[in-house]
């Protein structure tokens, strides 16, 4: 059995959740699979990732490795854990790393699922987070949340996601700088200019926060017209804080000039991915095709309209858990 997680796309947010500001993000149907085997007790774990060409062993000193036995140490640690702690582990990653649609993250959730199938969301999270961990030093936690759960969620830094209603399909272009992008380093720089010019940046945060908040509620409203607005005011915030590119500008205008209704990047910036927003899917055709003839590459992709009755249990499911904190 293929245990599978979600991509992920940030609409609005991107590192000021890191410094509790909230986001929002929605998952896309492109993301990760894995498999998991039990092995014996005196075998050592080991992870097999065809998609990037590498296996590693629980025990190896490579990044990938020590995320691997992160995670590990978490699932053996946890309440569901049973007495198989060693698996041979075979992921797929159908989303490119480094380009702000947390590939990590995805990988890591559905890793998490294979080895630990009885685990709750909360439980999957707490395993990917170990994992992601490793790789981003001090990960906000959005790309797990949205990648364990899918649909669309409202964030904040050690809270519990909110789940977010989603009245009208959405439908997103994703467009690839061609550059791969460094989280941690990206954190990092934000940091950095946050030390040296706080008021500018906690000004930008402002800013950021007050978007997030219109884009909820252009979501919830099925404005797509608005949402795609705030898409570009966002991208003209993360522009100052020095996280834009000239190829992630370049694909935000072609975009736009093949009728986008906004667009955006899409994670950490400093290369990686762009989310444009369109209103049908002949739209998206569109302007993926401006993309490939502007030497990008891109693919469409939707986000489903909330079911009402799905929603109306899992915003209980969320107040119950809020209210037994």
């Amino acid at each position: 059995m293929q245990n599978t997680a979600s991509g992920k796309v940030i609409l609005a947010g991107e590192h000021a959740v890191v410094y509790g500001v909230p986001a929002l993000a929605v998952g896309i149907d492109r993301g990760a699979r894995a498999t998991a085997r039990p092995l014996l007790p005196r075998e050592r774990a080991r992870l097999a990732v065809p998609t990037w060409g590498i296996e590693v062993s629980e025990d190896g000193d490579e990044m990938l490795s020590r995320a691997f036995r992160s995670l590990l140490n978490e699932h053996r640690q946890s309440a569901s854990s049973r007495k198989e702690s060693a698996f041979s582990v075979e992921a797929f990653a159908d989303l490119p790393p480094g380009g702000g649609l947390g590939c990590s993250a995805a990988v890591g959730v559905a890793i998490a699922r294979a080895v630990d199938p009885t685990a709750d969301i909360e439980g999957i999270q707490r395993l990917a987070m170990a994992w992601e961990r490793v790789f981003h030093g001090n990960p906000s936690g959005i790309d797990a949340a949205c990648s364990a759960r899918g649909g669309a969620i409202w964030f904040r830094k050690g809270e519990q996601p909110r789940p977010v209603r989603v009245a009208r399909e959405l439908h997103l272009c994703i467009g690839h700088s061609g550059i791969a992008s460094s989280t941690k380093s990206m954190v990092e720089s934000v940091a950095k200019q946050r030390e040296k010019r706080p008021e500018v940046v906690e000004k930008a945060f402002s800013g950021i926060a007050a978007v997030v908040e219109n884009a909820r509620l252009a979501l919830e409203a099925g404005d797509v017209v608005a949402l795609g607005k705030l898409l570009d005011m966002n991208q003209m915030l993360l522009g100052g804080l020095l996280l834009s590119t000239e190829e992630v500008e370049t694909l935000c205008r072609v975009a736009r000039g093949a009728g986008a209704l906004g667009a955006k990047l899409t994670g950490a910036g400093g290369g990686g991915c762009v989310v444009a927003l369109v209103s049908d899917e002949a739209r998206g055709n569109a302007v993926v095709q401006a993309w490939d003839k502007a030497g990008y590459f891109g693919f469409h992709t939707r986000v489903a309209a909330t079911v009402h009755s799905s929603f109306v249990r899992e915003r209980a499911a969320y107040d119950t858990a809020e209210a037994e904190r």
